[in-house]
Parts: structure tokens; C-alpha cells; sequence
């Protein structure tokens, strides 16, 4: 059904709609052929990437503006001669064949290329390894054909159903001020990760950046894994490791910007400054100093579209998450705008070229692997971006609740306890699009940065450094602690599809995330994970972790996010909210000073075993309930009521066990 029969505030613009749905069908025909896959037509990897033929290493870059390009390297001296020149080869392409002999493994080159009017070294286009000097810091590209190939175990993760994301960035994962490498990644993280419960990693960070602080959002090199966590054949033993165990990988791609550097990156790739991008203002971001790409160019499409075939088939990644959505779909960028009604989706400031790139990538994804899945990064709220194509939507598996994680800043920084309203925390944190499949979460890595904080540092602040001990007793932790279990879980119970943290963050990991940078005499000390912290028994982090490996496993058992939750009660005067799904009942008392002895209400009759208690010993509460013992339902009239003690700042988990009254 397509959307606007869904959604009848939509049905004014169904002209819009229908006109960006045709656009994407269009334009896949004209790029795949009448019928034919689009995925049989994306090919720039294997014609421009670095490749052999025939004992030939084959060179080949698309540079309509350049008047000639040399080839430099180790293997020449970095010298330009007529010998390593590049030749037209029609349509603004350019190729050289170089006999196999004359260039090994690991030879660093660039192109030098010269336009109209000047000429400069350039990475190419689609260089699939680039290698940063650690004294010029300056990058060049690398030949990387190793001897023995990676022989992969298990190419392709599950299929998921309800996906549980750990957010992650390799670099900073280690507890060591360094940046960490893919194979401590593997041998040091992921088993936590396993244990922990989690069935999907999010990796950061993967393309190449030339500015480690800029968290991987400022791009420069599309085709090349980062060579800061390590080799090709490192990564890929990763992602085959993960998959071994079940958990599929998915990758952040920055498709909505290029890193502005020209030395590095795409920008006057030929000495124009439109290869890829928009001319004029158009083609600058204005808030990031960036490039924005044209998406109306064929070769963009093909450069964007061949960078997706090209992770997905040589890393064998299970889908992607799109960043910067927002700033793709709107001429502004979304700057300054509140979306506060549908017609800010339909106004005409929407860039339609980007919303056919989207509705392609989406398209291309699934036919390479009909299990992998696409997330967007959209705090605009676009209605049908996680809508099926068919529908008349662009496509995406689903959409980041990016509202959620601002509601509890908000409530947390704003608010004090008695003043959360139960009706709100129900409201903001269900209320989606029925259309749309979403991602949850209370917090991810935007909200660690230096310069906000973390949910746990909001709450606790100072008292970290001093009172995380467990023998200590300090009542603003005690609070910290209880909230940040209930925060979490509340948010997971209400979540529409799937549900996603960040590194570190399940166990309350203090302060904040700051790279190294001028500013901090470029210091690792903020930029890494104390996992020492989770595992001392003797700390209450522990029991933060405890806690989350427990709800996921209860969220994992019961198919919890197969069905939508439902609320049973709000109960603004008492602070306690009551909810239902998957045949579970969620009992949460944010009172802060209050607990309630026979806290009643309506429920299938029957006998009630807990399946989880935030406010067990184990997970650093008071244990303040019996959970062994077994709550029978009382009939009431014609209803079966359920009495609880529900002590405050606590939540219970309870499943009926038996028989029907």
C-alpha cells in the first residue's frame, strides 16, 4: 500500500511522492537497463580500482578537466616521464598498463596531474589502501596485492530480525593511549561484545580520513579501508570472526560529504572543483567546511553506488548506516529548520537528485545480499525514508530515533525527578511512524563527545571519580545507577525495531570522548575505553554491564521488538509507568522517594514469576523485592488485578507462568 494511503496527511502531496518514487525507477532503467539488476551495471570498482589483467597492473582514473596524468612511485623515483603517463582513453577517462615485474606489493604512488593552468600530486579516485607518513603526515597510495589472499570462513552474517547495535570505533577501543588495531579489535572487544548479548556491530571510521579527530565524518578516500587500525586482510578476519559468532556488521558510510582536502581527497581531483561535486556556494557544506556531492552527475552515482558494491563484496559488511541523511535530502542542509509540519518535507527545498541516490543505494544493497539492511541518520523526520520503494519510499530497512536520545538530555539536564511526566516518556519514546521500521536509543556516540556529556556523567557528574566503589555509600550515585538502568531498559521496552548503544556506554564508562587535537596536546587519554573499570567487582560499573547483558538476554528470548509495546498506565501523581509487550509486563516506578506496597492493576489472571529486577544486588541495587517468589493475580469483580511492591527508582520485568482465571 503505498504511503499516502497509509498516512492521510500525505495524501495532499501524493503528486511529490509519486514523482520521486518514478525518479528512482527511471533512473535505475537508465543505469541498468529495461529489467536488468542494477547491481550488473555498477562496475567502477572493477574497472578504475587498482587492479591485474593479463600481467598487467591496469591504472585508470576519470578526469574529464585534466590535461595529463603521470604516474609516481617507489617504482619510478617519483618522477614524471612520458613512460609513466597515463593515455585518453574516451570520455574523460585515462589508463596506463604497467608489465606486472615493475611494480610489488606495498609500492606507494599518486597520480601528478596537470589541467589548464596548474597541476598537482592526487590520490586516485578509487585508491583502495592509503598510507599516511608518520613524519610528513602526508598520504599517498598503495599497492596492496598480498601473495595469499584472505580465505574467508563465513562470508555473510545472519539475517536480523530486530537488530542490537554496538556502536563502535576500532581506533579507540583499546585502554591504551594509542590507537588500536582490527586484530586487538577482534581478540579484545569483540568477546565482550559476544557476551554482552549484542547481534550487530556498527563500525566507524572505516574509510580513510586525514584527520583521526574528525571521528571518520570527513572523508577522503571512498575505496580505502583506514590503514590506522591495520591491513585489509585484519579487518576481514574481523568481520569473518563476527560473523562466526552471529553478529553482523554493518558500516557508517559518509556518503553526504568529502573531506574539502585536495592533496588527499576528491576536491579538484582534475583542478576543476565540480568532478564530483556542485559548483558555486552549492558544492561548499557550510556548517562542516565540506564538499557536497552532485547527485544528479551520472559519474557521482557510479563513484557512490560502486563504493557501496565494492564494501559489500570485498568485506562481505552486512549493510551500511548512512550519515548525514538530513544534510543530503534538503538544499539548506536542514540547517535552521524545525520540521514542525509535512510541508517542510514537500516544499520544494528537498534536493530530489539525493532522494534517487538514496532510493538506488537502497535498491543495490538488497540485491546484493537480500538479507543486508540500510539505516538512516535522519533527525528531519522525512515520512517514507524508511518506507519500502514499492511503497513509494526511498527505501531504507530503517531510521535512527534520533529524538529520543535528545528527549532524555532534556529531561535529565532540564527536569528535576518529580517533575518527568510519565505520559511524555510513553509519548516521545513510542510514538513513530506505523509505516516505518526505527533503531532506538538513549544514547550513541554524539552524545560522549567533549562538550556534552554521557547519560551516567549527567547523572553522577564529579561523584565518578570518588564514589563508584561499591562499599561506598553516596546517594547522587545511588541515583545515577538506578536511572541509568531504568533509562536504558524504558528505552529498549518502547523502541520500534531495534535498539543501539555505544562502546563502552553500557557500563556507565565516565566523561567524555575527546581525540587527540592541539587543544589537548594531542592526548589519547580521553580517547579510548577503561575496560579495567567493568571488569574490578569491586566497582558498581560491573553491575551496570550485568544489567544490560541481562535485559538484551530477555529482549532476545521473548522476540521482544516483533511486537509493538502497549501502555497499561501512566501514573503522573505516583511517577509509575506500566507497560506490555511480547507477553512481558514492565513495571516502572521513577519515584524518587517513594515506594508503593500493593501497587495494583489489571492483568490476565494467572500466577507472575519476575524475569528481571533492576533493583537486584547483582546489577548494585538494594534488593528490595523476593524475586523467587511467585505473584498470583486477585480477582477483583470481573478483573484479575496484580499487586506489586514496586520500590522506587526500580524497575520489574514479570511473565505469567500459569493458568487463566
Amino acid at each position: 500500500m503505498k504511503i499516502y494511503k497509509k498516512d492521510p496527511w500525505l495524501e495532499p502531496y501524493k503528486q511529490v511522492v509519486e514523482r520521486r518514487n518514478r525518479q528512482i525507477l527511471i533512473r535505475k532503467q537508465e543505469i541498468a537497463g529495461y529489467g536488468k539488476p542494477l547491481k550488473e551495471a555498477i562496475n567502477g570498482a572493477l574497472y578504475y580500482c587498482l587492479h591485474r589483467d593479463n600481467g598487467e597492473w591496469v591504472f585508470r582514473e576519470w578526469a574529464p578537466n585534466a590535461s595529463k596524468i603521470y604516474l609516481i612511485g617507489d617504482f619510478n623515483g617519483w618522477r614524471r616521464s612520458e613512460e609513466w603517463a597515463l593515455a585518453p582513453a574516451g570520455g574523460g577517462n585515462w589508463e596506463l598498463r604497467v608489465p606486472g615485474e615493475r611494480i610489488s606489493h606495498g609500492d606507494l604512488y599518486k597520480w601528478y596531474v596537470e589541467w589548464p593552468g596548474g597541476g598537482g600530486e592526487r590520490i586516485p579516485a578509487y585508491a583502495t589502501r592509503c598510507i599516511q607518513d608518520p613524519q610528513t603526515k602526508i598520504f599517498s597510495a598503495q599497492v596492496w596485492a598480498p601473495e595469499k589472499p584472505y580465505r574467508w570462513r563465513k562470508k555473510r552474517g545472519p539475517k536480523i530480525a530486530n537488530p542490537l547495535i554496538y556502536e563502535v570505533h576500532i581506533g579507540m577501543s583499546s585502554e591504551d593511549q594509542k590507537v588500536a588495531s582490527f586484530t586487538e579489535f577482534r581478540e579484545q572487544v569483540l568477546p565482550r561484545v559476544i557476551e554482552t548479548g549484542y547481534n550487530t556491530l556498527q563500525i566507524m571510521a572505516l574509510q580513510e580520513h586525514p584527520y583521526y579527530g574528525s571521528f571518520g565524518y570527513q572523508v577522503s578516500n571512498f575505496f580505502a579501508l583506514s590503514s590506522r587500525f591495520g591491513t585489509p586482510e585484519e579487518f576481514k578476519a574481523l568481520v569473518d570472526a563476527a560473523h562466526r559468532a552471529g553478529i553482523a556488521v554493518i558500516m557508517d558510510v559518509v556518503h553526504s560529504h568529502a573531506v574539502s582536502n585536495e592533496i588527499e581527497g576528491l576536491s579538484r581531483l582534475d583542478g576543476s572543483l565540480t568532478t564530483y561535486f556542485h559548483e558555486g556556494p552549492r558544492g561548499q557544506h557550510p556548517a562542516w567546511g565540506s564538499r557536497c556531492f552532485d547527485y544528479g552527475k551520472g559519474q557521482t552515482l557510479h563513484f557512490l553506488l560502486s563504493n557501496l558494491k565494492y564494501w559489500m563484496e570485498e568485506y562481505c559488511l552486512d549493510g551500511f548506516r548512512f550519515d548525514g541523511v538530513t544534510s543530503m535530502l534538503y538544499y539548506d542542509h536542514g540547517l535552521e529548520r524545525d520540521f514542525s509540519g509535512y510541508p517542510c518535507y514537500f516544499d520544494g527545498g528537498q534536493d530530489e537528485d539525493a532522494i534517487t541516490y538514496l532510493g538506488l543505494a537502497n535498491i543495490l544493497v538488497k540485491e546484493l545480499n537480500r538479507n543486508a539492511f540500510t539505516i538512516a541518520e535522519d533527525m528531519s523526520g522525512m515520512p517514507g525514508l524508511a518506507a519500502s520503494i514499492r511503497d513509494g519510499g526511498v527505501g531504507f530497512d530503517y531510521r535512527m530515533s534520533m529524538g529520543v536520545a535528545d528527549h532524555w538530555i532534556k529531561w535529565i539536564k532540564e527536569r528535576d525527578d518529580w517533575h518527568w511526566s510519565m505520559g511524555e516518556i510513553w509519548w516521545e519514546l513510542s510514538g513513530k511512524r506505523a509505516d516505518e521500521r526505527t533503531i532506538s536509543y538513549a544514547e550513541c556516540h554524539d552524545q560522549a563527545l567533549v562538550g556534552d556529556k554521557t547519560i551516567i556523567f549527567r547523572l553522577i557528574d564529579k561523584e565518578m571519580y570518588y564514589s563508584m566503589e561499591r562499599k561506598t555509600q553516596n546517594l547522587i550515585v545511588d541515583r545515577g545507577i538506578a536511572l541509568h538502568k531504568m533509562i536504558r531498559l524504558v528505552t529498549l521496552a518502547t523502541a520500534g525495531d531495534g535498539y543501539l548503544t555505544f562502546m563502552g556506554n553500557e557500563f556507565g564508562h565516565p566523561e567524555w570522548i575527546d581525540f587527540p587535537r592541539e587543544g589537548n596536546n594531542w592526548s589519547f587519554f580521553y580517547a579510548r575505553r577503561q575496560w579495567s573499570l567493568v571488569d574490578n567487582p569491586d566497582l558498581r560499573y560491573r553491575g551496570l554491564w550485568l544489567f544490560e547483558k541481562a535485559m538484551l538476554s530477555v529482549a532476545k528470548e521473548t522476540s521482544l521488538l516483533a511486537v509493538p509495546p502497549v501502555c497499561l498506565r501512566c501514573d503522573e501523581e505516583k511517577k509509575v509507568l506500566l507497560l506490555e509487550r511480547a507477553g512481558l509486563v514492565f513495571a516502572f516506578n521513577f519515584n524518587p522517594e517513594q515506594s508503593f506496597d500493593r501497587y495494583g492493576f489489571a492483568v490476565p489472571g494467572g500466577s507472575y514469576e519476575t524475569v528481571l529486577d533492576s533493583d537486584a544486588a547483582q546489577f548494585g541495587g538494594f534488593s528490595r523485592n523476593d524475586d523467587s517468589v511467585a505473584h498470583l493475580t486477585v480477582t477483583e469483580g470481573e478483573a484479575e488485578t496484580l499487586y506489586l511492591y514496586l520500590p522506587s527508582r526500580s524497575v520489574q520485568i514479570l511473565r505469567k507462568i500459569s493458568y487463566d482465571k
